[in-house]
C-alpha cells in the first residue's frame, strides 16, 4: 500500500528543509578523470614537480601541461585549470619557471620553460616526493589486496 499524500504544508516545510542543507558532492561523468590524491599532492608538491618534468624538455601551455599530467597518470589525476593557471603564475612569480606568449601582440598561449633555479627546484623535489609516491603505491597495494585478495 502507498502511504497517504502529506499535507501540503509538510510537503513544503521538508522541500525547505532540503533546500538549505549543504549539496551533495557532484558526481563526475562516467570516464571523467578524478584527483584522487586531492590536497595531498598539492602539500606534496606533486603538481610542481609534474610541471618542472613536462617542461624540461621544451617549453608548454597550461591546458597543454593538463593533457600531459592526466595522460601520463592514465586519467588518475586530473588537474583544474583554476589551479594549474594560479600555480603557473606562483612558479614564474619565484622565477623557477619562465612565460612567454606565442603571439605577443595577441597574448594566446603562454608558453613555460624551466629556468635554472627551477632545475634546482627539481632536483630538490625529487628525494622529497619519492617517499610519498611510494606510500601511495604500498597504500593502493594494500587496498587492491584486501579487497581483491593476493
Amino acid at each position: 500500500m502507498s502511504e497517504p499524500p502529506k499535507p501540503l504544508g509538510d510537503a513544503v516545510a521538508e522541500a525547505t528543509e532540503a533546500a538549505s542543507l549543504p549539496k551533495p558532492a557532484r558526481r563526475k561523468k562516467p570516464g571523467k578523470a578524478q584527483d584522487v590524491f586531492g590536497g595531498e599532492m598539492r602539500r606534496r608538491d606533486l603538481l610542481p614537480l609534474l610541471i618542472f618534468h613536462l617542461i624540461r624538455d621544451e617549453p608548454s601551455y597550461g591546458n597543454q601541461l593538463i593533457d600531459a599530467i592526466e595522460t601520463l597518470t592514465q586519467g588518475v589525476i586530473s588537474v583544474n585549470p583554476n589551479t594549474m593557471y594560479p600555480l603557473l603564475r606562483d612558479l614564474e612569480g619565484r622565477g623557477l619557471i619562465e612565460g612567454s606568449w606565442e603571439h605577443p601582440d595577441k597574448r594566446t598561449r603562454r608558453f613555460y620553460s624551466i629556468t635554472p633555479a627551477g632545475e634546482d627546484a627539481y632536483r630538490a623535489l625529487l628525494p622529497e616526493i619519492e617517499p610519498f609516491l611510494d606510500s601511495v603505491i604500498r597504500s593502493v597495494t594494500m587496498i587492491k589486496a584486501e579487497v581483491f585478495g593476493s
